[in-house]
């Protein structure tokens, strides 16, 4: 019983709480109402059960040796606690999602800071309505038109006609 009290994890409710969407906050709420009568259940439990009185049942009890049989029997009576077979299992996903969720915050802040590079250079250009279009072409090359590929642009050459 000690061992499985060491095991157990506090839970953030109030955490648990501001990431449950509001559609399911009626499951949230009896998920943890039950979650806490389990736990007080759980903690209202003696760390061993009350030792049983042997001489007192051999006193009231006529059977002669039913009692040492009984006495026998319950001490030889080992219950085995199961394994947790899953729990490597376990770490290795908390592992792997940990990575996964660092390596998605790297990769945001990066985002940002190429963002805030850009917004950076939105507020330093000169206004649209103020542009000429030399303005235009510096502050987006790409519109910048190829007269290599597209000399007559836009019109067309007497050829075409």
């Amino acid at each position: 019983m000690s061992s499985r009290r060491i095991a157990m994890k506090a839970v953030d409710w109030l955490a648990f709480g501001e990431r449950v969407p509001p559609n399911q906050r009626a499951m949230f709420n009896a998920l943890k109402t039950r979650s806490d009568a389990l736990s007080s259940r759980l903690t209202s439990l003696a760390e061993k059960p009350p030792a049983i009185d042997w001489g007192y049942y051999q006193k009231v009890i006529m059977k002669a040796g039913m009692v040492d049989e009984f006495e026998k029997k319950y001490n030889a009576l080992k219950i085995p606690e199961p394994i947790d077979t899953q729990i490597e299992k376990i770490n290795a996903q908390e592992q792997e999602a940990n990575k996964s969720a660092q390596s998605y915050a790297q990769a945001s802040k990066e985002r940002i800071s190429k963002c805030e590079k850009e917004l950076a250079k939105f507020k330093s250009m000169v206004p649209f309505d103020q542009m000429t279009l030399e303005d235009l072409n510096d502050a987006f090359p790409e519109t910048k038109l190829d007269t290599v590929k597209y000399p007559f642009w836009p019109h067309k050459p007497i050829s075409e006609l």
